[in-house]
């Protein structure tokens, strides 16, 4: 892998208009995500007086996390390029399209929009909870590690071949719901195994606000694993270094 393509950065992002605005832009992002997806699963709950888990509460957590990305991408690709996800993040910074610095800050504003949206769930609904993700009944951690890699790698390698491949062309414009339509196929295939998250910032948020941490770190090493082999295998096998460096502004 080209190292030498990794940008590093500087600190002085960390102070810089350009990039807080973008990490405003993925907090604010994330928050409408979490908030519709964390929702969904919330008023499930309300609905079946917190029953089991039904293929209509399955499809119901995919069609809103699917709408809910779609928009919140779409808000935020002109500003940050509408990661919402630490997994994406860091799939751009290995593929060298985003610098380390600006990457640390998109993923600390994910980390604490999906907190304040799990913190104005629990507020507005007088106190459910939010709960947060776990494996299914008979799934090892190694099980849902394969499925939270696999998953992730779907998502992030549709991230690069939408939003950032330069070829993309028109493509580009289908880019948002193309990102919201495989997190929703990815939670009908993986949601009763793991829940489903595909993004430390979905998962981090609920056990923050309900203090439930089993098997968090399945929920963190599976995504970014993912996200970094879509992130090497695209760049580096498909576009090969073949085109400008974007801009910071653009993914």
């Amino acid at each position: 892998m080209p190292i030498d393509q990794i940008a590093m950065g500087s600190h002085e992002e960390f102070r810089s208009p350009g990039a807080l605005k973008a990490a405003l832009a993925e907090f604010i992002s994330t928050l409408i995500f979490v908030f519709a997806g964390q929702g969904s699963g919330m008023a499930y709950n309300k609905l079946t007086a917190d029953g089991a888990a039904s293929p209509a509460g399955l499809i119901s957590a995919s069609i809103a996390h699917a709408f809910g990305l779609f928009v919140a991408v779409s808000v935020g690709a002109n500003i940050s390029g509408g990661h919402v996800n630490p997994a994406v993040t860091f799939g751009a910074f290995v593929g060298g399209n985003i610098t380390m610095f600006r990457g640390i800050l998109y993923i600390v504003a994910q980390l604490l929009g999906s907190t304040a949206a799990c913190g104005l769930l629990e507020f507005a609904t007088g106190g459910l909870s939010t709960g947060s993700f776990a494996l299914g009944a008979d799934v090892s951690v190694w099980n849902a590690l394969v499925f939270e890699i696999v998953m992730t790698f779907g998502l992030v390698y549709t991230v690069y071949a939408t939003a950032v491949d330069p070829k993309k062309g028109e493509l580009g414009t289908i880019a948002p719901i193309a990102i919201g339509f495989i997190v929703g196929a990815n939670i009908l295939a993986g949601g009763c195994f793991t829940g489903a998250s595909m993004n430390p910032a979905v998962s981090f948020g609920p056990s923050l606000v309900s203090w439930t941490w089993t098997h968090q770190w399945v929920y963190w090493a599976g995504p970014l694993i993912g996200g970094g082999l879509a992130g090497v295998i695209y760049e580096f096998v498909f576009i090969n270094r073949s085109h400008e460096q974007l801009a910071s502004g653009d993914f």
